[in-house]
């Protein structure tokens, strides 16, 4: 694998850098001490620019070239936060903040990003400007996107934009992305079906929210097969369900439901919103109850650009070899979407070798995949801006 010497060369330094954020993990907007050991680190090197408190505790640096002859500009990021997940990654440096973990590789690829400005910093071997984006709130929070409503893309002059996921189950430091979407939309809904309460002994002086519920979650599930192209991919879970009881032998007066919604295509997703809201109700209706539905819509799908794919890609082969260039997409979802529907660009999943998947709490960032992710956006930066 042709890793750059220099970063094989730091790479005991970057690994240091990794288990230390590891040790620190902290969530969505409260990434304090992240932001502040990120932002020193980066003065550490030499950036040009440092900015904090972007979209709350995200970091922006700014990296020039030797040169400036076009303009150009490129955006590479890397989220920060961790996961609300007790521990049982069995490492000798785990997480000192109990029950939050990085259980996503975040403290992979924001020392990855910081590799790659170390290298980028002392080398300068690139006709342009690199915009360094260290993200807050990727697990729901939707940092992305509010780093985009802040208008970071427009202040620092962005003109594409790359980003970097590990991935258990893929070789590590191999390389895999596709064209179009690669990762799905995610929405929200949260269903309030109210009846009539009563003694479970006496069921027909009530009207059970319970039964409907039932029939709303199985209405849910007739979406996917009967409304939904079936060349088409999509997902509709309720994954929790409660009542205002706790007991054996009373039926409640109300019984609420909450899921997610996944779909690949922005259409798909539009349809399913009405879908959900209108089985919900009508159903609730059949049965005497009344339905509440609020649906909250939440990250986008993330779309690769074909042509900056491409590019992507050619950095990718440059690091690793062959590149993976038809991998299927997934239902997770990525707020580096939100960047994606403003700037031309790509997202590209990073081999993390076997192990549990990410979200697990014994998952474990693979530390030999960090030279191939510095290289990666290293060469994407040479490549997409060639010195002068």
């Amino acid at each position: 694998m042709p890793i750059k010497n220099r970063l094989a060369e730091t790479h005991a330094e970057i690994i240091g850098w990794r288990h230390h954020l590891h040790a620190h993990p902290e969530l969505g907007f409260e990434e304090h001490e992240t932001a502040a050991f990120v932002a020193k680190k980066l003065g550490e090197i030499g950036a040009d620019k440092v900015e904090t408190g972007v979209a709350q505790t995200g970091v922006v640096a700014v990296i020039k070239g030797r040169t400036d002859s076009k303009g150009r500009v490129i955006g590479l990021r890397a989220d920060m936060d961790a996961l609300p997940i007790l521990e049982a990654s069995g490492v000798d440096y785990p997480s000192q903040n109990a029950g939050v973990m990085h259980a996503c590789g975040h403290d992979g690829h924001t020392s990855i990003l910081l590799g790659a400005a170390q290298y980028l910093a002392e080398t300068r071997n690139f006709d342009g400007t690199v915009v360094l984006l260290f993200q807050p709130a990727e697990e729901g929070g939707g940092g992305g996107r509010v780093m985009v409503e802040e208008g970071v893309l427009d202040r620092y002059g962005v003109q594409e934009v790359y980003g970097l996921h590990n991935m258990p189950g893929f070789p590590t430091g191999q390389f895999a992305i596709r064209p179009g979407a690669l990762m799905a939309s995610a929405d929200e809904f949260y269903i309030t079906v109210t009846g009539k309460g009563g003694h479970g002994a006496a069921p027909h002086q009530s009207i059970d929210p319970n039964i409907t519920a039932a029939h709303i979650i199985l209405g849910l599930q007739s979406i996917a097969s009967r409304n939904v192209d079936p060349l088409e991919s999509t997902v509709v879970s309720v994954c929790a369900l409660h009542s205002d009881v706790d007991t054996h032998n009373v039926i409640p007066q109300q019984t609420r439901m909450t899921g997610t919604v996944r779909a690949l295509n922005s259409d798909v997703r539009d349809m399913v919103e009405a879908r959900v809201i209108s089985i919900a109700k009508t159903i609730a209706e059949a049965y005497d109850c009344v339905a509440e539905v609020d649906y909250r819509i939440g990250y986008p799908v993330t779309v690769n650009d074909p042509t900056h794919t491409e590019f992507a890609a050619a950095a990718a082969r440059a690091v690793a070899g062959d590149v993976d260039m038809e991998t299927p997409p997934i239902m997770a979802a990525e707020d580096f979407s939100f960047m994606l529907n403003e700037r031309p660009g790509a997202y590209i999943f990073l081999g993390n070798g076997d192990g549990p998947m990410v979200h697990h709490p014994a998952y474990v960032f693979d530390d030999d995949a960090i030279p191939a992710g510095c290289s990666w956006f290293v060469e994407l930066v040479e490549q997409r801006m060639p010195a002068q």
